[in-house]
């Protein structure tokens, strides 16, 4: 098998094994080492002096020393503390209340909590996944269009790729050899400006079409 099918057949195997459900990062670690194994065999050498056995070492002990991408734990810890603690829950109700009167309340409190979320996470799966059980019901109940619902929750969780702190921008920096606060620097601006823009989208949306997003009675407050 030549080298580019090995990286074709490897990369399906991957996207077949994420879909079936096994673990992201031990699949991505063993059809690493397994498809490694395959591209440096040489016939006739003990199968222990593979090449890639020296290559695991250097590029484990080299992600360990990185500065850069020790960073990227401590985020998912914090992101993890709040999740724990519920803080997303009162944020979004505190949210939910302040911005009451305005039109489709709840999907704008929706995309500003994301945004905070993802601020303090910086993982796009867990902000959608987080505010789709938290948000995406309460629309629903509340009678909002299904379109707008689940395009607050999956807009807002693109925006932990820009708003810093982002393990997106930190891996990039990490690979590409460039300075972590320049990314975070240039990202932040357009990240909080495609915020405002999102916001803007949604109140144009629920003033131009009031049916999209009813408005919540008091008793539907308390609820939420």
């Amino acid at each position: 098998m030549s080298d580019p099918s090995l990286g074709l057949t490897m990369l399906g195997l991957i996207v077949a094994a994420i879909m079936m459900g096994f673990p992201t990062a031990f699949t991505l670690m063993g059809l690493g080492m397994m498809f490694g194994f395959l591209a440096f065999w040489v016939p006739g050498q003990h199968w222990y002096d593979n090449q890639i056995f020296d290559l695991m070492v250097q590029r484990t002990y080299g992600v360990m020393t990185n500065d850069t991408l020790l960073s990227v734990p401590l985020f998912v810890f914090m992101g993890y503390i709040m999740e724990r603690a519920a803080l997303v829950d009162r944020m979004f109700h505190s949210v939910q209340l302040a911005f009451r009167r305005v039109p489709a309340s709840l999907a704008v409190t929706t995309l500003m909590v994301s945004a905070f979320w993802g601020i303090a996470s910086g993982i796009v799966g867990a902000v959608v996944v987080l505010m789709g059980v938290i948000a995406m019901r309460p629309m629903l109940k509340a009678g909002y269009d299904v379109r707008l619902a689940s395009g607050a929750i999956t807009a807002g969780g693109t925006l932990g790729i820009l708003i810093p702190p982002s393990v997106m921008l930190i891996v990039y920096a990490a690979v590409a050899g460039e300075s972590i606060v320049k990314l975070y620097a240039a990202a932040m601006l357009p990240g909080f400006f495609l915020t405002f823009r999102y916001l803007i989208y949604i109140l144009g949306w629920a003033i131009w079409n009031p049916k999209i997003a009813h408005k919540l009675s008091l008793d539907q407050y308390r609820i939420i």
